[in-house]
């Protein structure tokens, strides 16, 4: 993949960053242009915390993130369930197409009925497609999320009829974003994983995972599906420290089993779009991107992304980050909030470099 700005100055880079973002995210007119006659009415997302909007609110689990100081750059500094500062993947892709400007949990008390028809998150922080992911925390699972789609299909049937419902479905971005928990709090965390499964067994089991959920909202109308891969776990500040040694190096095993699992991704995706009639599934790599954002902060603007925001920000993350948590004085300068999840900002980097690509190779 080639890299945007890599090329140019710091300076240039910076003020191309600029210009993009503007681009992008103000306020909710389309910046992506789509080919003639083709609509995208709804975005629909399942996945972790990366694109969680507050579906685990009203969960009993540790896997919250509805108190301050996350959220301390959203609008009216409110902390609502999403894992950042500030907006979260899920509301700069529904932005980016013209969509709206907040994508709503679906499990939010306040989602209103006209929310539905443009798409709502499924997704749950701490998530992943080995079912033992979720459990760890208590949240939702794939299977978890899969159910919630079916009942929002009946409820969006409700509103604006079955014909309509069957072009929603048709014609709507499914979006599923996981992998990071799978490899990093499973895999590599306190469960027997490890004496299970080697690395390419584990990346199979994974894969297997993702490849029956995406044949069973096949199955339920949809058509055109983006995967985002995993991302080079090992290089985020908490697996730097927890697993980095003592100079909190990246922790190759983690990237080794990322980069196999999306091998594997790529390969399964190619035979389900051959099996599986006027299906588009759309492998999304943010693996580099990422990789050359934590590697190459400064062609970014950025000064940190060895360490977060909040806290020491080597650690910190979920119910360490809290409000006696200290935060940094200037959130623009890192890449990450927490040890785990990227700033607002890291976020928009992210998404401006993947999305053209992510609309030309689903069109």
């Amino acid at each position: 993949m080639q890299f945007l700005f890599v090329k140019k100055s710091c300076s240039t880079n910076i003020l191309l960053l600029n210009l993009i973002f503007s681009l992008l995210f103000s306020h909710t007119n389309a910046v992506i242009k789509l080919p003639p006659n083709e609509t995208i009415p709804a975005v629909l997302i399942f996945g972790d915390s990366n694109v969680d909007t507050g579906n685990n609110n009203n969960l009993i689990t540790i896997g919250k993130c509805n108190y301050r100081p996350y959220g301390n750059d959203f609008k009216g500094q409110v902390s609502t369930g999403r894992y950042s500062n500030g907006k979260v993947l899920s509301d700069m892709i529904v932005e980016s197409l013209g969509i709206k400007e907040l994508m709503p949990a679906y499990l939010d008390p306040h989602l209103q009925p006209q929310d539905l028809p443009t798409g709502v998150s499924f997704a749950s922080g701490g998530s992943g497609y080995d079912p033992l992911t979720s459990k760890l925390v208590s949240c939702l699972s794939l299977s978890d999320q899969l159910e919630l789609l079916q009942k929002y299909i009946v409820r969006l049937q409700g509103i604006v009829g079955a014909n309509r419902t069957n072009f929603i479905l048709a014609k709507s971005l499914f979006a599923l974003v996981l992998g990071s928990c799978d490899i990093a709090n499973t895999y590599f965390g306190p469960t027997s994983r490890r004496v299970q499964y080697d690395l390419a067994s584990y990346a199979d089991l994974m894969v297997n995972y993702a490849s029956e959920f995406l044949e069973e909202i096949y199955g339920l109308g949809a058509r055109r599906i983006v995967v985002f891969g995993a991302p080079p776990i090992g290089c985020v500040p908490s697996q730097k420290t927890l697993a980095g040694g003592i100079f909190r190096e990246c922790a190759e095993d983690h990237n080794q089993a990322a980069k196999l699992f999306n091998a594997k991704l790529i390969a399964k995706l190619d035979s389900l779009n051959i099996n599986l009639p006027n299906s588009r599934m759309v492998y999304v790599d943010i693996y580099n991107p990422i990789l050359d954002l934590i590697a190459n902060p400064q062609n970014y603007g950025f000064k940190f992304a060895d360490k977060g925001c909040c806290g020491t920000g080597i650690i910190e993350v979920g119910p360490t980050c809290n409000p006696l948590s200290a935060i940094c004085a200037n959130v623009s300068d890192y890449v990450f909030w927490d040890s785990f999840h990227p700033t607002e900002r890291a976020y928009k980097v992210i998404l401006s470099i993947v999305i053209p690509k992510l609309i030309s190779d689903l069109f």
